[in-house]
């Protein structure tokens, strides 16, 4: 990973690796392709992709966590087989396409539109920052039927490559700062063709399957930092136990142990958050505080383990021949996709202060494993 980070070179068969040992479905049903495991197996998968490198993560996070979350909890049993099952068994890669140039946290504000022609939809507009976008044979795809409706406009598409005509072009995003190994890509959007029947939920309910996908996008996040966490702990304590200052061990140097002891306990937190938000998930329950405040958590306690680690190791720390330098790079994307910092830290107050309370959505998540008759979960009480 570190030649294709240094070279920003994307790797195309990424998603067909992972594909070979039956990653892109963990979490999804085996009745739909998938290998039947729950969110704690995502989980775990996140962070150890990530413990490699960010980019692995975020093929599994946007392909699982974002687009397959979306068409397996509001799609119909047809789209479930039919859509939702190439993605499952890895034979499809697929990811989600929100942000727009002026609608990022502000989703409202999105104006690519759908406009219906018969059994068809037509799509105008531009989506940004859309990682694997540029890959992707499938795209959970957001516009608005009604732009005067505002957020009972937005509704949700699935996006087939192959069925969208000359109107879907993607582009890929070069120089950036971070996740260099990583696509991401502009989706232009003209004339777009996606035929009704791979329209998700009904008209309106848009902006409800896009919240539910990013309560899902952020616990992969979380589970996620939690690996570049861990990452950064193992490469420190190698090389302080292995450098020499004055005849001892840096690790022997207070300051040193102060910064690598800081890195054992967010890591120690961070596994926790995303488990709980993950155990949520198991029992069918909605997670959404419990996965905004582990993202929110991770990814910050991430970028500060990042930063120290590159402390602790001086100059060699500094020289990309050193992984550190491209974990402190990779971490700072976290703190912005898939809800902001602030976003979360809001999220947060507004529950802690009782403006923001849960409540069931209308196409729960069953629980995990699900392997019967999808369950429907039992109210949970008011924070």
């Amino acid at each position: 990973m570190s030649r294709r980070d240094r070279d920003a070179d994307p790797d195309p068969e990424l998603f067909a690796k992972l594909a070979r040992v039956g990653i892109p479905g963990v979490v999804t049903p085996r009745r739909y392709g998938g290998a039947g495991l729950d969110w704690i197996a995502l989980g775990l998968a996140c962070e150890e992709l990530e413990y490699v490198d960010a980019s692995c993560r975020t093929a599994l996070s946007v392909h699982a966590g974002l687009c397959m979350t979306g068409i397996y909890q509001w799609g119909t049993e047809e789209q479930r087989q039919r859509l939702l099952r190439p993605l499952a068994e890895g034979r499809r890669q697929g990811c989600f396409a929100l942000t727009e140039p002026d609608a990022g946290s502000d989703v409202r504000a999105l104006r690519t539109s759908a406009t219906k022609e018969g059994d068809l939809y037509r799509i105008r507009g531009q989506k940004v920052w859309i990682s694997m976008g540029d890959f992707a044979d499938m795209i959970l795809l957001f516009a608005t039927v009604n732009p005067e409706a505002g957020a009972a406009g937005i509704t949700a598409f699935a996006l087939d490559r192959e069925l969208a005509g000359e109107g879907l072009r993607t582009q890929p995003i070069h120089d950036k700062y971070g996740l260099r190994a990583s696509d991401t890509a502009v989706v232009y959007l003209d004339d777009a063709l996606v035929p009704e029947a791979n329209r998700i939920g009904d008209e309106g309910d848009g902006f409800k399957v896009a919240m539910s996908c990013l309560d899902s996008g952020r616990f992969c996040v979380a589970s996620g930092a939690a690996g570049t966490i861990r990452a950064c702990l193992d490469l420190s304590v190698g090389y302080a136990r292995s450098r020499i200052v004055q005849g001892q061990e840096i690790g022997r140097l207070q300051l040193v142990a102060q910064m690598i002891a800081g890195m054992q306990r967010d890591y120690d937190i961070g596994r926790l958050l995303w488990m709980r938000a993950g155990w949520l998930k198991n029992q069918g329950q909605r997670s959404s505080r419990e996965s905004a405040l582990a993202k929110w958590v991770n990814s910050e306690r991430a970028n500060r383990a990042a930063d120290d680690a590159l402390q602790v190791h001086g100059a060699t720390g500094f020289s990309e021949e050193c992984p550190v330098a491209r974990y402190l790079r990779n971490s700072r994307a976290t703190m912005i996709y898939e809800g902001t910092r602030e976003v979360q830290v809001q999220l947060a107050a507004e529950y802690a202060l009782g403006y923001r309370q849960d409540r069931p959505v209308a196409h729960p998540l069953p629980a995990w494993p699900d392997e019967g008759e999808p369950q429907v979960p039992a109210e949970r009480p008011a924070p």
